[in-house]
């Protein structure tokens, strides 16, 4: 047997293998290290601005700061609607794992009504879910305490504070100012559209109605921001910067509050309106609807029964009856039927007739009647103002007919929106031959024409229309439009006064029928048998004025008006419209109260209080020419 030789070990070759393993495995880590320095290089170089953008969006967060609301101050500079501090319970559902269960547990911790809860699910529908959501307004200082010790378990929940609008005169300016109410759905869909969605970005409330409504974008501001450094915990650590809000405008109207108050309490306990304007200017110095209601009750979130009390009500409260109240005008337009008469050559101061009361159309067995049974006897145009005679005024109708009748009224502004600065506002109707084709697609007969005469038939009007016509008759063609709002409050207490705006004069053929017809107006409160002469007996100015008394329902030939037989909403409307002083009128005054019966016992004597009033308490610093500053 041979024996094999053992082969000694290769050194050489162990050493190159250990060498190719090591430099392939040093390359391997050379390459690792080379990926890990470039995704050092990417990260730390490349990439830094945006990881830091990223880094700071966790820690840095930007916060919009809602503006605070303009305020509303009245011609004197009385405060009418003011920013108060609230507290209130807020919840962004974002940040909420569960939020059916964070309710549950903040119902027994502070105990949230059912209506609460019912409102907050309603109003998380309007809004996103990274925005809060109030839950309940108002914390009292108990509540306050109450959360602020168990906040640590409401991640999402908080208490925040902020300034929410008051009205401290309650009812008494609320068809003219309106209130804010919190954003709902509509409101941010309509913000949206108008572009205006980051500028409400941190705003809770929103004009619904009135001036707030109106000057919302005057009132409103602009949106701040400011940047804070929170922890992992979303907590504000700091404050880094701050771009502040501009806060909204405050604003002067030509509401004179003493004068809105007396007004309020001349009306009390009735329904209907009072509008006291500058006829020299259009500036609605009063304007009251009655009955109101208190518009603070709608600023968090009106209850569901107060809203339904006043909903229902047969009083109609949230109805404005100034500019959205339509009344046959009745006898209060019988002046401005005069002066179209006049200026046609219709009539002439010198055409009269005989009134027995009764009123026939030829071959027409219908007879219209006057409210004096026995007529007036001769009268021409101006006696027939003072005395309101209706007869002479169904003849007028009748020669002048009712397409003169409803351009002229048309150019006086009936059956058209004045202009006024509210949302809130009716045109009336004003009758015409192509109306009641299309109304009623009939056509348009005498006998329609006729009642029109007196301010009946088909003829609607609201208040704020007839005082600004009666301000185009003193005026002698002059056409304002009634503003509310009278300028821009500036820190140092002076007015940027907001431009008047005029419309297209009224023109007659003749001036001298503006004479005649406020002539007669002037006897109609101081003649021997002036309509209104019992009203303002002995006063201590002169005024003109017309009454006028709106029948609501049509009385048989054969049958006679009796107040105490007909159900109270049928009764007959009272109404007013006068100006003083004569030579110089700085007001002009409707009334208009609901089912109160004849205009000259009942709404004259109304108009009376109002200018006594304004007489006795304003005249005296009431300058007439619109100087810049507060008055």
């Amino acid at each position: 047997m041979v024996r094999k030789r053992q082969q000694i070990r290769d050194h050489s070759a162990e050493a190159n293998l250990f060498a190719r393993r090591t430099a392939i495995a040093l390359l391997i880590v050379i390459g690792m290290l080379a990926v890990v320095i470039s995704n050092l290089y990417v990260l730390q170089v490349k990439q830094f601005e945006d990881y830091q953008t990223r880094s700071n969006g966790n820690r840095i967060k930007v916060v919009p700061i809602a503006p605070n609301r303009g305020l509303i101050y009245d011609r004197n500079g009385i405060l009418l609607a003011e920013n108060r501090p609230v507290f209130s319970l807020e919840v962004v559902p974002e940040q909420i794992e569960d939020l059916d269960a964070t309710l549950a547990e903040l119902t027994d911790l502070m105990s949230l009504t059912q209506e609460e809860l019912d409102d907050f699910a309603q109003h998380l529908k309007g809004q996103r879910r990274f925005k809060p959501v109030a839950l309940r307004t108002q914390l009292n200082e108990e509540d306050v305490a109450r959360f602020s010790a168990h906040q640590h378990r409401f991640p999402g929940v908080s208490i925040e504070a902020r300034l929410s609008r008051y009205y401290p005169y309650g009812d008494t300016l609320t068809h003219i100012l309106g209130y804010v109410a919190k954003i709902n759905k509509n409101d941010l869909q309509k913000i949206v559209e108008a572009g205006q969605e980051a500028n409400y970005a941190a705003t809770h409330d929103i004009g619904k109605l009135g001036i707030e409504k109106f000057h919302e974008d005057v009132l409103h501001g602009e949106v701040g921001y400011q940047q804070v450094e929170v922890n992992s915990q979303g907590r504000i650590i700091r404050t880094l910067n701050i771009d502040p809000p501009t806060p909204g405008r405050d604003i002067v109207l030509n509401v004179d509050l003493q004068l809105q108050m007396a007004v309020q309490k001349t009306l009390a306990g009735q329904r209907g309106t009072i509008v006291v304007s500058d006829p020299r200017t259009g500036g609605m110095l009063a304007m009251y609807s009655s009955p109101s209601y208190d518009p603070n009750l709608f600023v968090h979130g009106i209850s569901r029964a107060n809203y339904n009390e006043l909903l229902n009500s047969p009083d109609r409260p949230l109805i404005n009856r100034a500019t959205q109240g339509q009344y046959p005008p009745a006898s209060t337009i019988k002046p401005h039927l005069a002066l179209v008469g006049l200026d046609t050559n219709t009539i002439t101061t010198r055409h009269t007739i005989n009134d027995t009361g009764r009123f026939r159309l030829p071959n027409v067995s219908h007879v219209w009647r006057d409210w004096r049974k026995w007529g007036h006897g001769k009268v021409d145009v101006s006696k027939a103002i003072e005395v309101s005679c209706d007869t002479y005024y169904y003849d007028l109708a009748y020669k002048l007919g009712i397409d003169k009748i409803s351009e002229a009224m048309t150019e006086f502004g009936f059956g058209d929106y004045t202009g006024i600065d509210l949302y809130e506002e009716s045109d009336g109707n004003m009758p015409s031959r192509g109306w009641k084709r299309a109304r009623f697609n009939q056509p348009w007969y005498i006998g329609d024409t006729i009642p029109v005469g007196i301010g009946q038939s088909f003829w609607t009007a609201t208040p704020v229309q007839l005082n600004q016509s009666v301000n185009t008759l003193i005026n002698r063609g002059e056409r304002y439009v009634p503003q509310i709002m009278r300028g821009y409050m500036h820190d140092n207490g002076q007015v940027q006064l907001e431009p008047l705006k005029t419309l297209r004069p009224y023109q007659v053929k003749e001036t001298k029928n503006w004479d005649v017809v406020l002539n007669a107006m002037w006897k109609v409160v101081n003649g021997e048998e002036g309509t209104a002469r019992h009203a303002f007996k002995d006063v201590g100015y002169v005024s003109a004025g017309k009454t006028g008394t709106a029948q609501l329902f049509a009385i048989g030939q054969n049958e006679s008006y009796k107040a105490d037989e007909v159900a109270e909403h049928l009764r007959d409307n009272a109404m007013y419209v006068g100006f003083a002083p004569f030579d110089e009128p700085q007001i002009s005054v409707t009334v208009v109260i609901e089912n109160a019966g004849g205009g000259s016992s009942n709404a004259a004597p109304v108009a009376r209080e109002v200018m006594d009033f304004y007489f006795d308490n304003i005249a005296s610093d009431f300058l007439p020419g619109m100087t810049g500053a507060v008055q």
